[in-house]
């Protein structure tokens, strides 16, 4: 993978926007992420190989490029969680998420569990909370995923939500499914192969006859 700044130089470049945004006293030092940046950057390196859209591979080989806002925002996502994977200091997971919703726009919390293969394709106003993801999910501008009532969505397999599609509550979503620009579900299940439109609870729901993940990711398999 090619990367456009090494791990030292993003190492630096993190720890000093968390202590310019977040001047409490409690000084980030580069030893405080070093560690755990090698684990994210691995993360990010596999999910990144498996997209094939432009800005994400050149030559045959992935890219991360930390001046692009998606692919940042997706680090600083991953960089957050593989902390709080390791029970880390909760208050530098905390800063990071906030960080990267200052920065791009998007909030989700260290501890949502995003799945190995994922995609933010400009997340501005993005909010991703508890659920079941699955691999291939791709998220684009002002979408939303929430509990209600306690009760949270499952994503079966890839899906793909456009701006302004919302997922709420106790759904069960199958493979292949598509949520049109400004859809939203609210305790719905959702069969595989769907493409969702319109607006609980006026739902039209229609089949879907293309795989939308094999013309985004490289090695997808049914």
């Amino acid at each position: 993978m090619q990367f456009s700044i090494n791990q030292e130089k993003l190492n630096r470049l993190i720890v000093s926007q968390l202590n310019t945004f977040y001047d409490d006293g409690n000084t980030i030092k580069e030893s405080d992420l070093l560690h755990y940046q090698k684990e994210a950057m691995e993360r990010i390196e596999n999910s990144f190989s498996q997209i094939k859209l432009p800005y994400y591979y050149s030559n045959g080989a992935s890219i991360f490029n930390h001046l692009h806002g998606d692919h940042y925002a997706m680090y600083l996502y991953l960089l957050s969680n593989t902390l709080y994977r390791h029970n880390c200091n909760i208050d530098i997971s905390s800063k990071i998420c906030s960080l990267n919703k200052a920065l791009h726009g998007i909030d989700v919390f260290y501890e949502i569990e995003l799945p190995e293969i994922f995609l933010f394709v400009h997340p501005v106003g993005t909010v991703l909370g508890r659920g079941k993801y699955s691999d291939y999910f791709v998220v684009y501008q002002q979408c939303t995923v929430g509990a209600q009532n306690s009760l949270t969505p499952r994503f079966n397999g890839e899906t793909v939500l456009y701006s302004g599609s919302s997922v709420i509550g106790d759904c069960v979503i199958g493979k292949n499914t598509i949520f049109g620009a400004n859809s939203f579900v609210v305790n719905t299940n959702i069969k595989s192969n769907k493409i969702v439109l319109n607006s609980y609870p006026n739902n039209r729901i229609i089949e879907n006859s293309k795989s939308i993940a094999t013309t985004l990711f490289n090695s997808y398999t049914d």
